[in-house]
């Protein structure tokens, strides 16, 4: 399976405080261990590195990002997940621009998304985004 990890998940797995259990983090380091296709972007990294704090923290993420192929929005990207977030609004779902644009990567790339936020679950009865369920 070809999946793009949402900032959430990310997130969860990177806690300092206790390791995270949920069925999202434990998959992810399944997908890592057996050498799955894990893809990302600059937008999911950025958003690590603003929410963490900490030269070792930093490391840690870019460590673990350095291996993962990166994936960069087209302009035609940007215009479809615009009209994305559009259609979403006018079937009362709220979607971020972020949101947006990395629901796009993953219809545009064929992945499924792997992710704890349950926006983009809703996001699926407006598109065909494919989100991993357990």
């Amino acid at each position: 399976m070809r999946l793009f990890v949402d900032t959430s998940v990310w997130s969860l797995a990177f806690r300092r405080d206790k390791p995270s259990t949920t069925p999202e983090v434990e998959y992810l380091h399944h997908a890592l261990s057996e050498g799955g296709s894990v893809f990302t972007t600059g937008l999911v990294l950025q958003e690590l590195l603003q929410g963490f704090c900490g030269p070792r923290d930093v490391q840690t993420i870019l460590d673990h990002f350095a291996s993962l192929p990166m994936l960069s929005p087209t302009r035609e990207d940007h215009i479809e997940a615009a009209a994305l977030r559009n259609t979403c609004r006018r079937r009362g779902i709220q979607v971020g621009t972020v949101d947006a644009i990395l629901a796009q990567l993953c219809l545009h790339h064929e992945l499924v998304l792997l992710t704890a936020d349950a926006d983009f679950r809703r996001m699926t009865s407006a598109c065909a985004l494919s989100v991993w369920r357990k």
